[in-house]
């Protein structure tokens, strides 16, 4: 038997459901006459629908034991681990099916080179890849509609700034088909994130993290005398990623067998080899940790019920008046990420008075002020000059060293850090051509 009633509830998404007259689309006026069900309609036809009510005593033997049966299922297993509010379930009622010819059409894969080639144009790689666009683009069509495409290998290299991280690159045509796949699925997904997951998406970014934190900082400080900040850190997350429960996370949300044995084999075919990570360097990837991690966002957002909370990638902030409160919530959140997404929090993750000024994003946050990250200062000095010097030998070009000092630029001018902007640019040898 289904219960209709235990639905009843607000659809913020102003979905197809709204029909169902149990639920109510919150987002109509009464006055709407489309084809969803507004706020007074709805009240009328929940009346309607709702069944006579019987005494307990009245009902047959059979039914009333088997609902008692169905209470204690559902409270031992409630009792027994998180779950989600019904918001949060709301999101992924709807699931998406009939995608994959988007995929593969020829329109599709044609903006997909377009954007995996931008910034990139005379790379060696793309070059060639262009010198026969139309054949390669119909080749990977094919390759896709009769299930026949397979990663190429991925280009490791190492990086050390801020710390030592395996790059994996993919090709040139495996970027292309990264693109034509999140052209399609990114929309579908990034609908449902929270507002305040701020990496890899339109709109967002570190600036906009930041700004977010100092929001809050100010809006805690205007009506709490003290403000504490939990600080947490994914421990080797893109690593750590499970791939049974990235795929599962996947299915929540699309049902097109012919598009999830394509994420399937972009999941699979890593050269990692192994049934947990996932490249960094890859599209991809940074899609599938926002996807991985929502369920994190979700958990913190509608089950701890913490208003005050940004994630960037691995990286969360969780503001309260309440030391106590955020200890709570360290503990409910390490046994939600080892039991539903097996990971763990590495060692930097603490709690501590917001005064402290917090370290996010490159920069120190206060309510009232901002300052670059000393660490940002030294690697900047250190990249700029080595820059300098690669371009006075001829192996670097002025456009690379332009781009990199307006992009040093950038970040001094948003913290207002005018005299170490300055500072970096001397040291570098490059005061003279940039003023």
């Amino acid at each position: 038997m289904f219960l209709r009633a235990a639905l009843r509830g607000g659809n913020w998404n102003n979905g197809s459901n709204a029909r169902s007259g149990l639920i109510l689309n919150l987002n109509n006026e009464p006055t709407n006459r489309n084809n969803n069900i507004g706020l007074r309609a709805a009240l009328i036809i929940a009346r309607r629908r709702m069944l006579k009510g019987i005494l307990p005593e009245q009902m047959p033997k059979e039914f009333r034991s088997s609902l008692i049966a169905k209470y204690e299922k559902h409270r031992r297993r409630a009792s027994s681990e998180p779950t989600f509010s019904a918001v949060s379930m709301e999101v992924y009622v709807k699931r998406i099916n009939n995608i994959f010819e988007k995929v593969y059409s020829f329109e599709n894969i044609y903006l997909a080179y377009i954007k995996a080639r931008k910034n990139k144009r005379y790379r060696e790689d793309v070059l060639t890849f262009t010198d026969n666009l139309e054949a390669n683009l119909i080749t990977i069509q094919n390759e896709l509609i009769w299930k026949m495409y397979s990663p190429g290998r991925y280009r490791e290299f190492i990086v050390y700034e801020p710390k030592k991280r395996i790059i994996q690159a993919p090709s040139f045509k495996d970027r292309v088909v990264h693109h034509a796949l999140c052209n399609v699925i990114e929309p579908i997904f990034d609908a449902r994130f929270i507002y305040d997951s701020y990496a890899c998406r339109k709109g967002k970014g570190t600036h906009a993290g930041v700004e977010r934190i100092i929001y809050f900082l100010r809006k805690l400080a205007r009506s709490l005398p003290r403000t504490y900040c939990l600080k947490a850190d994914i421990s080797s997350y893109f690593p750590s990623i499970d791939h049974t429960v990235l795929k599962t996370l996947l299915r929540k949300k699309v049902s097109c067998e012919d598009t999830l044995w394509f994420i399937d084999t972009i999941i699979d075919g890593t050269s990692c080899g192994s049934a947990r990570g996932i490249p960094i360097g890859a599209l991809t990837s940074q899609l599938f940790a926002n996807i991985y991690l929502n369920e994190l966002d979700t958990f913190v957002k509608y089950d701890l019920r913490a208003k005050h909370y940004v994630r960037y990638v691995d990286d969360f902030i969780i503001l309260s008046d309440s030391k106590e409160e955020l200890w709570e919530h360290l503990g409910e959140i390490e046994i939600f990420l080892q039991d539903k997404l097996k990971l763990s929090l590495n060692h930097k993750t603490g709690i501590f008075p917001a005064t402290l000024g917090i370290d996010f994003l490159g920069y120190h946050i206060w309510k009232d002020k901002l300052l670059l990250r000393k660490a940002n200062i030294r690697r900047s000095k250190r990249r700029l000059r080595k820059l300098r010097i690669l371009y006075e030998e001829g192996a670097a070009s002025f456009q690379k060293l332009r781009s990199s000092v307006a992009s040093w630029q950038g970040q001094c001018k948003f913290s207002k850090s005018y005299s170490a902007m300055q500072r970096v640019i001397d040291f570098a040898g490059l005061s003279e051509v940039f003023r």
